[in-house]
């Protein structure tokens, strides 16, 4: 078992909605207890449909513009912010601009 991966070795995940991820980090790579970290885009000017996870969520957003509903709270998104959706709270996320993206990184870890 290899502790890194290349992103050109992992499988797009596409979830619709102008959203779609590259699972980086997970248990193949080493990572217990729910453990994930990965790269998300989001093209769409419509918020995605929400999230909700037993674990909390952190972000960094890598490029791109956009907005954030974290729970009710909304706020824009700019490059090399980040933030938390809390365990069991609603995320969404839309870009400005369909032609570019919002990219983030994004992990996962127990409440």
């Amino acid at each position: 078992m290899a502790c890194y991966v290349k992103k050109s070795d992992v499988k797009k995940v596409v979830s619709g909605h102008g959203h779609g991820s590259w699972p980086m980090l997970g248990e193949n790579q080493g990572c217990t207890n729910g453990c994930a970290a990965g790269i998300s885009y989001y093209s769409s000017c419509d918020y995605t449909p929400a999230a909700v996870h037993d674990d909390q969520e952190g972000f960094y957003v890598i490029s791109g513009k956009g907005r954030a509903r974290i729970g009710e709270e909304e706020f824009e998104l700019v490059p090399d912010m980040a933030f938390i959706a809390p365990a069991g709270t609603e995320h969404q996320m839309k870009s400005d601009n369909a032609d570019e993206p919002v990219v983030v990184f994004w992990f996962h870890a127990q409440a």
